[in-house]
């Protein structure tokens, strides 16, 4: 884990240089709003817009390889660029651009993970509809964490003013649905 935190102090020192705006999210983000779990890479969101994404997409490969041959094409077609550190930990680093997205960023503050550790990751919030959005077993796992370890601390009109309309686009809101069924299933008394 040691490694993992040290790739993400790494490309957060990369990122700053630029002044590029960005957060990290998944595993990172879930060691501190959730039940920490062992996590294989370091998930970010990039703030890169709409039409500008090759700038930063050609930086970022002339820093870390890339994980994939055609790696530029893949980033520009599905909005993420897949890299690996010089250590061999992945790096997804997802290209946003949608104003939710922004909203991400933007909401994003540090936490101090160890004392020579402190990493921008998103809000509680945000991370929950990321993961809602997601819709895999093991990012409703996390939910649910997360759930545990913020219990009565969560903003839910923000989360479900999110993901509501990104359901909508997905064509999924069953993806509501089930997420407010793990909200009541949290708020009922032990």
């Amino acid at each position: 884990m040691i490694d993992l935190f040290q790739v993400a102090v790494d490309l957060q020192s990369f990122l700053l240089a630029r002044k590029w705006k960005f957060c990290f999210i998944g595993g990172l983000a879930l060691q501190r709003w959730g039940e920490p779990r062992v996590t294989q890479d370091v998930d970010c969101t990039l703030l890169t817009g709409f039409g500008g994404e090759l700038h930063f997409v050609r930086e970022l490969l002339g820093r870390y390889e890339a994980r994939i041959e055609e790696a530029e094409t893949f980033a520009l077609q599905n909005r993420v660029l897949l890299l690996r550190s010089g250590s061999g930990i992945g790096i997804d680093m997802a290209l946003g651009g949608l104003p939710f997205e922004a909203l991400v960023v933007e909401r994003a503050t540090s936490f101090r993970f160890l004392p020579d550790v402190e990493l921008r990751t998103c809000s509680a919030e945000d991370l929950i509809v990321l993961k809602a959005f997601a819709d895999r077993r093991r990012d409703w796992a996390d939910i649910e964490g997360i759930l545990a370890r913020q219990a009565g601390r969560l903003d839910w009109e923000y989360v479900y003013a999110r993901l509501r309309p990104l359901c909508e686009l997905k064509e999924n809101v069953d993806i509501v649905d089930a997420l407010k069924s793990l909200q009541l299933e949290g708020e009922e008394p032990q």
